[in-house]
């Protein structure tokens, strides 16, 4: 069943010049890694030729005797103990200079004066920003701040105290349930309540017995002669086989 699909598969042929064809070849050439670097292998397949006297190689040597250690130091090495002009080293400009320069860089120089003048202060006891600070710590000093119930600031007679006791015996729990007291262990009956009594008129309006009467208890006779019973008679008669 398949072997014509599968022969017919194998002879599909596609022109080498269709535009898919040409676009995946372009891609192909642009992604490459070897075209990429063709030209860059064949420069170095053809070697080079660098005099000693070209720019960039007097262009290193410069700055590699720059960054010389050796070449860097090499003048300080030559002037070392060849000072003169100088009587000792006081007088030296750059011997002074260092000094003061290591002068201002100690930090216990730097802090001698503030230590020297930090216990000389003298602030009088009456000043507005010791005033001030006496107030700030009354404000937040939690003694202060806290008064203990034995410690009372007002007469227990007056009448902001008397209200506000009268206000708290009302949000007492205990005060707001006291009358309920002589209910507690009292037996109660559910015959009456609200419950019972709605259940009992649900009950009456479904009982179908109170809500419907049977015929058998009517007092009901039928008249003879209407004329709905003269049909039944007469249909009766004509249906009777006697």
């Amino acid at each position: 069943y398949t072997e014509a699909w599968d022969a017919d598969k194998k002879s599909i042929h596609v022109m080498p010049d269709t535009p898919d064809i040409l676009l995946a070849k372009a891609n192909a050439a642009n992604v490459s890694n070897k075209l990429y670097v063709q030209a860059w292998e064949e420069a170095k397949k053809k070697g080079y030729d660098m005099r000693a006297d070209a720019i960039p190689i007097k262009t290193a040597k410069a700055s590699r005797d720059i960054a010389s250690d050796y070449k860097y130091k090499e003048t300080h090495e030559k002037e070392k103990g060849h000072y003169i002009g100088c009587p000792s080293a006081k007088e030296d400009p750059k011997l002074a200079w260092a000094a003061r320069a290591m002068a201002l860089q100690n930090d216990r120089l730097y802090k001698k004066a503030y230590n020297d003048s930090k216990t000389q202060i003298h602030i009088p006891v009456d000043s507005l920003s010791v005033q001030a600070a006496k107030e700030c710590q009354t404000l937040v000093s939690d003694i202060d701040y806290r008064q203990y119930l034995h410690q009372w600031t007002c007469l227990p007679d007056q009448n902001d105290v008397i209200h506000a006791r009268q206000a708290y015996d009302l949000q007492s729990d205990n005060v707001y349930k006291s009358d309920l007291e002589w209910l507690r262990g009292i037996g109660w009956l559910t015959e009456g309540s609200v419950d019972v009594v709605k259940a009992k008129k649900a009950q009456e309006l479904l009982n179908d017995r109170l809500y419907r009467t049977r015929p058998e208890q009517l007092k009901f006779t039928s008249i003879t002669d209407s004329p709905d019973v003269v049909l039944a008679k007469t249909n009766a008669m004509q249906l009777s086989d006697v």
